[in-house]
Parts: C-alpha cells; structure tokens; sequence
C-alpha cells in the first residue's frame, strides 16, 4: 500500500514539474520516501529513531543543502509515530514551551549567520528545522487555548486539501505572472506577499465550499484511489 502510495505521489510530483513547475517537492518527497521510508517499515523502532539521527546529523554536517534532510526527517516522523509521540504531543504544553523556546534561540544566530551567507549548505536546513520546530511547539501551544476553534476553522480546511492547495498554488501564480514583471523569483516582496496572502484565502474559500459537499479534495481523492487500489467514496 505504502509503495503505491509513493509511486502515485512520484508521478503526481512529475506531472507538476514537468507540466507547470520545475520547482516540484512532491517528487523529492516520493523518492525519499521509497529509498527510506518504505525500507524502514520492517526495521524496529529503536533502528529507525538512529537512522533518523545519523541521517539528520549528516545531512548538515556535510551541507547538502534542504533537500539533503528530508530523509531524515520521515524517518524522524516514523520513529515519533511509533514510539507513541504523536499520539500523546497535546496531553502537555511544558514540553512544547521548552522545546519552542530553544528551538527560536537557536534560530537568532542561526538566521543571522544565513543572512551573511556563513555556510548556507549548513545554515539554511538548520534554520529551516529550528523555525519550523519553534512553529510547531507555539501552535501546539495555541491549541491548548480559547484560540483552538479558530486555528482549526482557518487551517483545517487547508489542511485537508493540501496536495490539491499546492498544485493549484502553482496555476495561480502562473495566471497571475503575466501581469508581473519579470519571473516570479524577481518579484518584489511587498508583491509576493500580496499573491501569498490572496492565493490562501481563495484556496481557503473554496476548501471551506468543497469540504461541505465531498469528504476530501478532488486531487486528495485520486490519489488515495491509487493507494487503496479501489475507488473511495468522495461524497460527504
């Protein structure tokens, strides 16, 4: 099932690059995931939560740049999913807090050496984890709060159409290059943040719409067709 899942991703990915993008992660993500993941299934726990540490360690100690972690890091997934972690990451926020709070210190120096190009090879998938960690721990903060409606309402819908949110991102950006000057990598920051901010609210908006009517996202659908091997059904 997992090798289904992963060549479907991995013909999904290259449909992407090939066809609208060539800035494609879904097929980074399926190789990953069929030179790593797969294999890992029939180590034990203990094996992998190593792997995942060597793989990590180096990934960054040799610099291979961002896309030299994600190995690494599904395997990370796998081992916190089956020692129990994800299970049990809301019942406190103490660990959260202090993981958090390290994770956002260490980002400063961190960040700052990357802005100076110190190392990018080192600085750049190291800051990416200690942001993206320091993130994680705050909304598991958050969710422990009055608040947690609300992220639900805004992200959830998101989060449920994510393969089909991503590659309709790349359709809308490209409907709205032509009216921009230069490639997108050129354009300025005001402008890429007013595309961003106006991408995620359409694709929220018809997320919150679809969700009402079917149980998943059109693109979410297929792909757990080829996972499955057999149609799901699609309405709510």
């Amino acid at each position: 099932m997992l090798l289904r899942r992963l060549l479907a991703l991995l013909a999904i990915g290259l449909a992407h690059h090939f066809l609208l993008w060539q800035g494609d992660i879904l097929a980074v993500y399926a190789v990953a995931g069929l030179v790593v993941l797969l294999p890992s299934t029939w180590l034990p726990a203990k094996a992998v939560a190593w792997l995942a540490a060597a793989f990590l360690l180096a990934a960054l100690a040799l610099g291979g740049g961002p896309f030299a972690v994600v190995p690494g890091l599904f395997l990370l997934g796998a081992a916190l999913t089956r020692y129990g972690v994800i299970d049990r990451i809301e019942d406190s926020a103490r660990l959260p807090a202090l993981i958090g709070l390290t994770c956002a210190a260490l980002a400063v120096p961190v960040g700052a050496l990357q802005a100076q190009q110190v190392q990018p090879g080192l600085t750049m998938p190291l800051g990416g984890l200690l942001i993206a960690g320091a993130y994680i721990c705050l909304l598991l903060i958050l969710l422990r709060t009055p608040l947690r409606p609300v992220l639900q309402a805004v992200f959830a819908p998101l989060g449920r159409m994510a393969l089909t949110n991503y590659l309709t991102a790349t359709v809308l950006v490209l409907a709205v290059a032509p009216v921009m000057d230069g490639p997108p990598h050129a354009w300025p920051t005001v402008a890429v943040l007013a595309i961003t901010g106006g991408i995620l609210l359409v694709q929220w908006c018809w997320s919150v719409l679809w969700l009402r009517r079917f149980r998943q996202g059109p693109l979410e659908w297929v792909w757990r067709w080829a996972t499955w091997a057999r149609r799901p059904a699609l309405a709510a």
